[in-house]
């Protein structure tokens, strides 16, 4: 199925979602996150097609968002490692974790907690802003053009 490239867009969550905005994507790097590395152990894991698979892997190493690697002692085998700018991902997927677990939980129990290993507590992913540290929400955060924008 054609599907049109977002890429072009003059918006950064369309050209992101150009990349990782499909399903079996963000489900690869979730199991990525959770230290899946080999061809099998995502099929097995995901219950993906092959063909799919291949696709969706290549694509992420395409844009640098995870690595292939030889597999040692395994000829002609490979793993598939995050890169810095797969890590980059992790509160995407954090975020969609908590959206996950407050609005689709069955009986509002998600089914898997968080533990944040600085203070040991569960952890409640947020987002905050990187300069005062404020929890960031629809009514505190307004868009305006970027300065390359205005000087484009």
């Amino acid at each position: 199925m054609y599907r049109k490239s977002l890429a072009d867009q003059e918006c950064s969550i369309a050209r992101a979602l150009d990349v990782v905005g499909e399903w079996w994507t963000l489900l690869i790097l979730r199991d990525a996150f959770r230290g899946v590395h080999r061809f099998d152990d995502f099929l097995t894991s995901l219950g993906i097609a092959r063909n799919v698979l291949t696709v969706r892997l290549a694509k992420l190493v395409e844009h640098d968002i995870l690595e292939r690697r030889p597999l040692a002692g395994h000829a002609g085998r490979h793993e598939y490692r995050l890169t810095d700018k797969g890590r980059d991902l992790q509160p995407v997927l954090l975020a969609l974790l908590r959206w996950g677990d407050r609005w689709t939980a069955e009986d509002g129990e998600p089914p898997v907690v968080l533990d944040h290993t600085g203070c040991g507590h569960d952890a409640d992913p947020r987002l905050v802003c990187g300069h005062c540290g404020g929890e960031l929400h629809p009514g505190n955060v307004r868009r305006r053009a970027s300065e390359v924008a205005e000087t484009g």
